[in-house]
């Protein structure tokens, strides 16, 4: 007969490995203004990403991956939170010391939390730099990064100086070290947080700064690009390898801790490439600030070994939609994620659900806007003729046949205002 406590302990075993596996662990890693054709899985000739390809061979390659702004901040506003940002009044860059994310929006950590989860950002904020809007203000346990949308890679010329560049562990400045690179620095942090959470669900936002100007590359990997003549563009694919290095520390963690079936991992940009760090976007027309597709439609993998087959995903999906697959995956429950915009990813990248995730998605950042509904891309500019494009026919956005299509126009224009 089995000793009583010998029983005790594998039920007890059995019970958190089931919760465990009820309640998977979130981890997204979001690079900044990297262009959509500079990685190997999206087409890059000249850079290297041999570990983010690696993620996206073992994971749904979503090829419409769009995110809900062109520049960063009201980007980052619409994946935490899960809803639009024109709905609060965020779609913009912030401006100024005290505004930021406002205080009556729920971010994804916040929700999380009211179901079990430990939550930890790391890296870049730019949702607001006062306490009411620092992260652990924001539903977040834990904090390593800064509260601005840039800074340099190495430490800062001016240490004493206390500002919203400065690097923080939760609310407390901390030493810079003049040899670490930030984004080496984020990923050891990520490992660290892991480390630290392997019992129970966590979730984990990695915003890394990387591709963002200045361009500031660990010297050491421009020797790895001796065939790019462009200075600015060399610069760049040393940043790209050691965002990829990072993403990579991150992904061997969670396998030797043994969390990669337990864990659903999305990667993606936060807009397009930028105009001032030599990205590429490929076929894509326009660059970030844009509503042309270079400046929404990102590289997007979700990964979930195990539960997810390798495979590519066509349809157009949002970064709207994170929030409520995972709250969904989380044991949430629809009522209280009525009021998310976005849809559980699921049932589509599994083919289990044939239609598509969205019938339209929505853009507009001041006078500029777009509408998207089925192949129909619709850009709107306050005094300009709207432009209409086939994206199936047309994917560089060159041929507007706003003037023979009038019907559509009409249509997209209603849903759009």
């Amino acid at each position: 007969m089995m000793p009583i406590k010998n029983a005790i302990t594998i039920i007890l075993a059995t019970f958190l490995c089931t919760v465990c596996s009820a309640q998977p662990n979130i981890v997204i890693l979001f690079a900044d203004d990297a262009g959509y054709m500079d990685f190997g899985f999206t087409g890059t000739d000249d850079l290297k990403t041999p570990r983010i390809d690696q993620l996206a061979s073992e994971g749904v390659i979503c090829t419409e991956g769009y995110v809900t702004a062109s520049v960063c901040s009201p980007s980052r506003a619409g994946l935490l939170t899960g809803r639009y940002q024109q709905r609060f009044g965020h779609e913009t860059n912030l401006r100024g010391k005290d505004v930021g994310l406002p205080l009556s929006e729920r971010t994804l950590a916040d929700r999380l939390g009211n179901v079990g989860y430990t939550s930890c950002a790391i890296g870049k904020w730019h949702l607001g730099g006062n306490e009411e809007q620092h992260p652990l203000s924001r539903g977040f346990d834990e904090f390593h990064g800064f509260l601005l949308g840039s800074r340099t890679y190495y430490s800062k010329a001016k240490k004493d100086r206390i500002d919203q560049q400065s690097l923080m562990h939760n609310r407390e400045i901390v030493p810079e070290d003049d040899n670490r690179y930030l984004t080496d620095w984020m990923a050891e942090e990520a490992n660290t947080f892991i480390k630290n959470h392997t019992d129970s669900p966590f979730f984990l936002y990695v915003a890394f700064n990387a591709v963002h100007t200045p361009m500031q590359s660990p010297p050491e990997l421009l020797e790895e690009f001796p065939d790019i003549k462009n200075q600015r563009r060399q610069k760049l694919a040393g940043m790209t390898l050691s965002l990829d290095s990072a993403v990579g520390s991150i992904l061997d963690t969670l396998k030797t801790q043994g969390l990669d079936s337990n864990t659903i991992v999305f990667f993606l940009n936060d807009n397009g490439g930028a105009t001032t760090n030599a990205s590429d976007n490929g076929v894509l027309r326009g660059m970030k600030g844009s509503k042309w597709e270079g400046g929404i439609r990102v590289p997007y993998v979700i990964r979930w070994t195990d539960h997810l087959e390798p495979s590519r995903y066509d349809s157009p999906i949002s970064s709207l939609d994170i929030a409520s697959t995972t709250l969904t995956l989380a044991g949430d429950t629809e009522e209280n994620m009525s009021d998310l915009d976005g849809v559980d990813l699921i049932p589509f990248i599994t083919h289990k659900n044939k239609k598509a995730p969205h019938d339209v998605l929505y853009w507009r950042r001041g006078p500029a806007g777009a509408v998207r509904q089925g192949d129909w891309k619709l850009i709107c500019v306050e005094n300009q003729p709207p432009l209409l494009f086939n994206l199936k026919e047309d994917i560089s956005e060159t041929n507007n046949l706003a003037e023979e299509q009038t019907e559509k126009v009409k249509q997209l224009l209603d849903l759009y205002n």
